[in-house]
């Protein structure tokens, strides 16, 4: 065999390819090259307004603005890669399905933006966008929270974090709620019939916890329900082993309730499944308290 057969042989590593240039995914039939542009190290050195079209679908990569003014311009679906945005305003933009990876948008203000389906990452981002820019849905408001508070931890702004979680905890019980109560029709069409139960359980478990202690995000609310149940031990003190007609009865059972919460003293011989009771309830308030205190040191 001749050079010239052996170079048009392929090598014995290598495998002939049935499909020729088509087993390339990017050239497969099947696939077309998107209208998704990429713009590189630029900056704004004009303000925008007005262009519905010629800013949406684009990578943004390094992208820096200085005390510029957007309006009414459309980012859809666009990723903002370590970009720099300092003092901009941004006024009924529309974010929708962006992604920001790594910004730094220091002092920038929104104004009536949508950003209905958009993640940032290791942004730095000034928390008041979470209640005046958030969109009205509830699904919609969770996730928007969500990201928020994920992207919050990682730059370690532990402020902004229990700011991120307390939206996160009220668009969940608004969401959880509509899920099985409101008559809307994305509420009907996502949740029919049957459907309707498990969110109802999901609704009544979530406000259960959030009445106990917050959903592990307020100690005020698990210090009442302690309180709470100083109350049950002295009313079930003054009612089983005194006058329940007796005002002071119940004042000094009440003094004497944290001795028995506490497992200290026990002023009568209770019953077993009382004290029981009593001590798994200790236990589970003293693991409640635990993780609130560990969440929040844990953020800074």
């Amino acid at each position: 065999m001749d050079d010239k057969d052996k170079s048009q042989r392929p090598d014995e590593g290598e495998k002939a390819s049935p499909c020729g240039d088509l087993a390339d995914p990017a050239l497969h039939k099947a696939l077309k090259k998107g209208n998704r542009k990429v713009i590189t190290d630029l900056y704004v050195h004009e303000n925008v307004e007005n262009e519905p079209v010629e800013f949406a679908f684009t990578v943004f990569v390094r992208l820096n603005a200085k005390k510029k003014t957007l309006k009414n311009v459309s980012f859809q679906h666009s990723v903002f890669d370590a970009c720099y945005f300092n003092n901009c305003v941004f006024d009924t933009c529309d974010f929708t399905g962006c992604r920001f990876i790594g910004c730094n948008m220091h002092q920038s203000a929104f104004s009536g933006c949508k950003f209905e389906y958009a993640v940032f990452e290791r942004c730095q981002i000034d928390d008041d966008i979470l209640e005046r820019e958030a969109p009205r849905q509830e699904n919609l408001k969770l996730r928007f929270a969500r990201s928020l508070r994920m992207n919050f931890q990682q730059i370690g702004d532990a402020k902004a974090v229990n700011r991120a979680i307390s939206h996160e905890l009220e668009a969940t019980s608004s969401y959880l709620k509509k899920s099985w109560a409101s008559s809307e029709t994305y509420y009907r069409n996502k949740y029919p019939g049957w459907k309707k139960l498990p969110q109802f359980i999901k609704w009544l478990e979530f406000r259960t916890l959030d009445a106990i202690w917050g959903n592990g995000e307020n100690t005020l609310k698990l210090l009442r329900s302690i309180f709470a149940i100083h109350v049950i031990i002295a009313l079930f003190d003054t009612y089983n082993y005194a006058d329940p007609w007796d005002l002071k009865a119940y004042l000094q059972s009440f003094t004497a309730s944290p001795g028995v919460f506490f497992g200290i003293t026990d002023p009568h011989a209770y019953p077993v499944w009382f004290t029981s009771l009593i001590a798994a309830t200790r236990l589970v308030g003293f693991a409640f308290l635990t993780a609130i205190l560990v969440k929040r040191f844990g953020r800074r």
